[in-house]
């Protein structure tokens, strides 16, 4: 019962979660420094609809493998695998924007 009690503050504060929020921790997650991901879910997030950020999420290739590794050809595959050129544009320009 404790265990419960403890768990529902947890699930709520989880639940409240801004979108940019979990963009930035997925691209963390990814391999992505923390400033870079911060940048990028800043801009991911003020550019694509819930529903694109939802698909971008999905690609379940930057869940097994360190971004950082990942040759350009191959993210460049992923993300066009999406069939969303805005997802493409803004996931690229993002990148590139919060690289330099």
């Amino acid at each position: 019962m404790k265990r419960l009690v403890l768990l529902v503050p947890i699930l709520a504060i989880a639940a409240c979660a801004t979108p940019e929020t979990r963009v930035k921790t997925s691209l963390i997650n990814a391999g992505l420094p923390q400033k870079h991901a911060s940048c990028m879910a800043q801009r991911m997030v003020d550019r694509l609809s819930l529903m694109q950020l939802r698909r971008l999420g999905s690609l379940g290739n930057f869940k097994d493998e360190d971004i950082r590794a990942m040759s350009v050809d191959r993210f460049m595959h992923n993300i066009r695998s999406l069939k969303d050129a805005e997802i493409v544009a803004v996931t690229t320009t993002s990148l590139v924007a919060c690289a330099i």
